[in-house]
């Protein structure tokens, strides 16, 4: 049976040699089955810009995906709070198609939202803030503007403060806020909904204005190499 895969928080570089080697692995298994496999954010531990695709260990994992999709698979790609500077150069050299956060489709009859799931965590007012920072048009083209080395330097840099800020962080405020994900669904009439970010694999029902919605959230691979694979018969987990 036809199927769609959706995976996200891959967060792959050089230091993560396991998570590499599976995703490998992952790329390798897949078969003709796979009608499409949606990149929900986080495919890069980060990512400094497009002028960045022709590092070697870029391109093979770019590469990767464009003879995934070579084969017949269909490739799409949401920018996730690491990636978010992925422009269309790294779509077209992946054979992608770049979505926006969020967006709606019918999956096998289902209506389905797709978001990174960022968005939905309002209770850390330190990580939205920045993200509205990040998330500026202005603020971007100045940083594409500095030389890529500086870029690069920077987001390490603000990777180590990150991870530094986390330890002293209430877990809860990293996650999901249920009113934010009622107010998603809502606005989006009820939808099942699929996103990761929160590192929390698992699915949740939200009962909304009377309507049972169905969340799924995806793995983290530096934990679990996973995809949530979904067919006419719904959705389930698969570990690689």
């Amino acid at each position: 049976m036809s199927h769609t895969l959706f995976i996200s928080d891959l967060h792959l570089s050089t230091d993560h040699a396991q998570t590499t080697a599976a995703y490998k692995f992952f790329i390798a298994s897949l078969t003709s089955q796979t009608k499409a496999l949606y990149i929900l954010g986080d495919l890069f531990e980060y990512w400094a810009g497009d002028d960045d695709l022709y590092d070697p260990f870029h391109i093979k994992v770019i590469s990767a995906l464009h003879g995934l999709a070579r084969q017949g698979t269909q490739i799409y790609l949401m920018r996730g709070n690491r990636d978010l500077l992925i422009g269309s150069a790294l779509a077209e050299a992946a054979g992608a198609i770049l979505l926006d956060d969020p967006t709606l489709l019918d999956l096998y009859g289902m209506p389905t939202l797709l978001s990174h799931g960022d968005t939905l965590c309002i209770d850390d007012i330190e990580y939205q803030n920045f993200r509205f920072q990040t998330h500026d048009a202005k603020f971007q083209q100045d940083f594409l503007a500095k030389p890529l080395a500086a870029r690069k330097k920077y987001i390490k840099q603000l990777r180590i403060q990150s991870n530094a800020a986390k330890q002293n962080k209430d877990s809860a405020i990293m996650d999901v806020n249920d009113s934010a994900v009622a107010k998603l669904l809502r606005e989006y009439n009820y939808p099942r909904l699929i996103h990761g970010h929160t590192h929390r694999p698992n699915r949740h029902e939200h009962i909304v204005d009377g309507h049972t919605c169905e969340r799924w959230v995806l793995s983290d691979w530096d934990q679990q190499a996973s995809a949530l694979c979904c067919d006419a018969k719904g959705c389930r987990a698969i570990n690689y």
